[in-house]
């Protein structure tokens, strides 16, 4: 993994506050928490919009990159309900999947910096994940869809509402997602960013895992 920063990071010494986003981010990839709620999201486009099975695949990669979220392009194209949706696709046994995490609670522990989740999931979804994780305490709040709505991350009107959410300038902040598109939306506003995961995104650092971020900070 790298600890380099890019050379147009914002310096991470003057960064006050970490912006992280919650699914496959501050648990890996192969928990398969996430690849459940996609299953939901699978069945609630089946079961209950009555599309195909063989077009969902398809039709959520259009979604996903046209709108940033299969929600926000069900909500666009087929009204759907927001509040139906999210409790329908996160109904999984997320505390059967994910179990205390000793290590990233003491990595967390020890950054000084105001730590801030920022999802497109709903606040009841990310509160289970912290309390499964046994980390909940470690955070000053979640900015969920419902915050940022009606837009979603990779909007750049996300990133505005939540930087006045947390009440800080771009260049005070560190974006940790697994998402480079939402990286690059939080870098053209002058964030500093870290991707997390096997992906890599130009100009910002690179986690293999959330736990490095310490070590990441440790080195700037």
């Amino acid at each position: 993994m790298s600890m380099n920063q890019p050379d147009n990071q914002p310096a991470f010494e003057n960064i006050r506050c970490l912006l992280i986003d919650l699914d496959d981010t501050l648990y890996p990839f192969e928990t398969g928490a996430w690849t459940l709620v996609g299953e939901q999201i699978d069945r609630f486009l089946v079961e209950v919009m009555g599309f195909p099975q063989q077009e969902v695949r398809a039709l959520r990669a259009r979604l996903f990159n046209q709108y940033g979220t299969t929600l926000r392009g069900l909500q666009v194209e087929n009204e759907v309900d927001m509040d139906f949706y999210l409790d329908y696709v996160h109904d999984v046994p997320i505390a059967d999947l994910l179990s205390p995490d000793p290590e990233l609670n003491q990595v967390l522990h020890a950054l000084p910096q105001r730590k801030v989740i920022f999802t497109n999931a709903n606040s009841d979804h990310a509160r289970r994940v912290l309390q499964a994780l046994g980390v909940q305490e470690h955070f000053e709040r979640i900015i969920d869809i419902y915050d940022i709505y009606p837009h979603c991350k990779p909007e750049i009107e996300a990133f505005h509402k939540a930087l006045a959410i947390i009440n800080e300038k771009p260049q005070h902040v560190l974006m940790i997602d697994d998402n480079p598109k939402n990286l690059a939306a939080a870098k053209s506003l002058g964030m500093a960013t870290a991707i997390v995961g096997a992906h890599r995104h130009d100009g910002s650092s690179h986690l293999r895992d959330i736990k490095a971020l310490a070590r990441l900070l440790a080195h700037s």
